[in-house]
């Protein structure tokens, strides 16, 4: 069943205690459990975790300060790469719902 999610609630989706780990792009969450050793804690991708990270794949840049939906300012190889990356998380994760702003 799809959720929506508020930017806080999916925050709670980070992998510690236990939890699973969740993450959105283009507005779609993704139940990226699964790969809880690259996005769960301790993970190379952490900073991804329990956020929407269109921005930071497009640009691909580790960064939490740049994962966020703001995709103004991007060029075309940006927005290419984000569409790549939305395409592989979609064959390889379950869509669990989506962000309340989209």
């Amino acid at each position: 069943m799809s959720q929506t999610f508020t930017a806080e609630e999916l925050a709670h989706y980070d992998g510690k205690d236990g939890k699973p780990v969740y993450l959105a792009l283009r507005g779609q969450v993704f139940d990226v459990s699964e790969g809880r050793s690259f996005y769960g804690p301790g993970g190379p991708y952490e900073a991804f975790a329990g956020k929407e990270c269109s921005r930071a794949l497009a640009l691909m840049k580790i960064d939490a300060a740049e994962c966020n939906d703001n995709l103004e300012g991007l060029d075309d190889k940006c927005l290419q790469t984000l569409q790549d990356w939305t395409k592989k998380f979609t064959q390889k994760y379950k869509i669990v719902g989506q962000v309340a702003s989209h």
